[in-house]
């Protein structure tokens, strides 16, 4: 079985940051593409970052120089290091997986985790 958990989201002050972890089962990570992604509540789920089977990377541009994506393949688990938060960071976080091992194309995701909520206010 293919299984996504998402967790480290909570309540964060703007300016501080967080760690999250997506950790992965029923498959070798090594041969996949893990993305992030948030959704606001009332708004269309968005891509922030992936990072691709070669450990190659993108960003959101809302994101690029405050988060960082990285994997661990021993722990079977991907991170999204998010800094400087700013309250329009407010949202769930989902990770996903491209089975192809590719750039995290939307039609390539085929199995989600069930989110972890991350809200930021002073």
């Amino acid at each position: 079985q293919l299984q996504l958990v998402e967790s480290g989201g909570g309540l964060v002050q703007p300016g501080e940051s967080l760690r999250l972890t997506c950790k992965v089962s029923g498959f070798t990570l090594d041969y996949y593409s893990i993305g992030w992604f948030h959704q606001a509540p009332g708004q269309e789920r968005e891509g922030v970052s992936c990072i691709d089977s070669s450990g190659s990377t993108k960003y959101a541009d809302s994101v690029k120089g405050r988060f960082s994506i990285s994997r661990d393949n021993a722990k079977n688990t991907v991170y999204l290091q998010m800094k400087s938060i700013k309250p329009e960071d407010t949202s769930v976080y989902y990770c996903a997986v491209d089975g192809t091992g590719g750039f995290c194309r939307r039609e390539d995701l085929g199995s989600w985790g069930q989110g972890t909520p991350v809200t930021v206010s002073s």
